[in-house]
């Protein structure tokens, strides 16, 4: 049986610095947002069907099973303030993964989480569709 390999890393496909930095910046939006407890800065990166998930695994209740979360829901949490944290504990990095001419992923990674994004360039703005994520370990 031979061997499998893992493929290095692509480089950040080739897009303008004006794309790229629009992409950072919904990335950032999502979450200085919810650090800040700024729900219209969270809003704004996020697509009105936003999918956001976080894989669970088989419960009594469903094989599979997800974690949901809509926009509104995400929004609501970070108007309370749930992800509330003084900016000299931010520790968050955004990292394009790949990009088209209307899609991007993108990894977000912080002390507590890491979310991978799908997002969607509407105009001249990037948006949020999807996020699956998962807590690191504590």
């Amino acid at each position: 049986m031979a061997a499998s390999a893992v493929a290095a890393p692509a480089p950040v496909p080739a897009a303008d610095a004006a794309t790229l930095a629009a992409i950072e910046a919904t990335c950032l939006d999502y979450i200085d947002g919810q650090l800040e407890a700024d729900p219209a800065r969270v809003a704004r990166a996020l697509h009105p069907d936003l999918a956001k998930r976080a894989v669970i695994g088989d419960t009594p209740d469903e094989r599979l099973g997800l974690r949901r979360m809509s926009k509104d829901e995400l929004v609501s949490l970070t108007r309370q303030g749930v992800l509330k944290t003084p900016k000299a504990q931010w520790d968050r990095s955004c990292r394009i993964l790949d990009v088209t001419a209307e899609t991007a992923v993108v990894r977000l990674e912080t002390p507590w989480f890491v979310d991978h994004f799908h997002m969607g360039r509407f105009g001249d703005r990037w948006i949020i569709v999807n996020a699956l994520w998962h807590p690191k370990p504590r």
